[in-house]
């Protein structure tokens, strides 16, 4: 991986943000339940009713495009005869996985700086809007500290990739977006994104075992000129999902685990116990081939914050991790507040900013 080095500064920001800036913080942290935004194809009560839609960030002009993934089951893992296959992608298993929509693309900078640098909230108060109850449940979601550098590292920011965060951070975006929407998203699972990523396939990639055409469907060491591209300039997946091999690896819910200690088989989710190693799929535009295959798997590392001057380290950003960043995921039937806290957002250990 390539680590530029760091100079502890703070990207400049557009004329129009310097001014949101003086408006101030306005996040805290308190869930809230609110209405949704009204979107007519992003209610569906059967899978026969899921359509794909485009999620508005309200007072921005901003959307993220979310795909219909169709439940059902599938060979999550690697078959042992397959080339440049982990130690880790075994024994292969059957798993079952509902119905869910998942994001088109990864998320891109310019979706994931309405909410680090509260764009959309300062936006409201400069033109005076009134808030609704979706505007104050986002004002009780957390946002993260200054960055201490530019985390895209010149390599683009709009609508590349955003990169360089935390899973807390990725998880903390979801639970924002989800406040904003008043609809339930959340990082997918391992076993939702290999499923989603194959698209009914069995082969190494979801086009097929020929590593000539990886070219036409992924960024990756050899073809992305040491830099992540802007996303949805590859050829999709079978299901429409674009970048799922390679530009940037992306976030999954799970702590990385041996596949034989996991023993549940509908909707698994391994629930995080500890910091290191979590798990991102797909591979990076700094990754070899066999890194970009649907059955890849990537543990995280505290060398990911190598660079990082902060002590103790920020709980927001990797400065190591270039090329890491995520797609969201929403399930068709939202799970209760129960399960919620039981498994689909519990996560450990608890993080928070040191006092200053």
């Amino acid at each position: 991986m390539i680590h530029p080095t760091i100079s502890v500064s703070v990207r400049p920001a557009t004329a129009a943000i310097v001014c949101l800036l003086a408006i101030g913080p306005v996040f805290a942290e308190a869930p809230v339940k609110v209405e949704p935004l009204p979107v007519a194809d992003a209610v569906a009560s059967t899978p026969a009713e899921m359509k794909p839609y485009a999620e508005p960030i309200e007072h921005t002009e901003f959307s993220i495009d979310m795909v219909p993934i169709p439940g059902g089951e599938f060979l999550m893992g690697s078959p042992d005869d397959e080339d440049d296959r982990g130690d880790d992608e075994g024994p292969q298993r059957t798993v079952k996985i509902s119905p869910f929509w998942m994001g088109k693309f990864e998320i891109t900078w310019e979706q994931y700086d309405v909410w680090n640098e509260s764009v959309d909230q300062r936006m409201r108060k400069m033109l005076a809007i009134q808030a609704t109850p979706r505007d104050l449940a986002v004002d009780g979601v957390s946002k993260p500290t200054e960055p201490y550098t530019d985390m895209s590292f010149g390599m683009g920011r709009e609508d590349y990739p955003a990169i360089c965060m935390t899973q807390h951070a990725a998880r903390t975006y979801c639970k924002w977006l989800s406040a904003k929407t008043g609809r339930y998203y959340r990082l997918p699972t391992e076993a939702e994104w290999e499923y989603a990523c194959r698209a009914g396939t069995k082969s190494a990639y979801s086009f097929g075992d020929d590593l000539d055409q990886l070219e036409d469907h992924g960024w990756f060491f050899d073809n992305s000129d040491d830099t992540y591209q802007r996303v949805g300039q590859k050829k999709p997946n079978p299901w429409g999902l674009h970048d799922m091999h390679g530009n940037v690896s992306e976030w999954v819910l799970d702590q990385y685990t041996p596949y034989d200690s996991i023993t549940e088989s509908v909707d698994p989710l391994v629930i995080p116990k500890t910091l290191y190693p979590r798990v991102v799929r797909g591979g990076g535009w700094d990754d070899d081939p066999e890194m970009l295959r649907s059955a890849a798997r990537k543990a995280s590392s505290d060398e990911w914050k190598e660079q990082d001057p902060q002590e103790p380290k920020s709980i927001w950003y990797h400065t190591d991790a270039l090329s890491v960043g995520f797609r969201i995921v929403r399930p068709l039937e939202e799970p209760t507040p129960e399960a919620k806290a039981a498994k689909w957002d519990k996560t450990e250990p608890e993080q928070k900013d040191p006092e200053e």
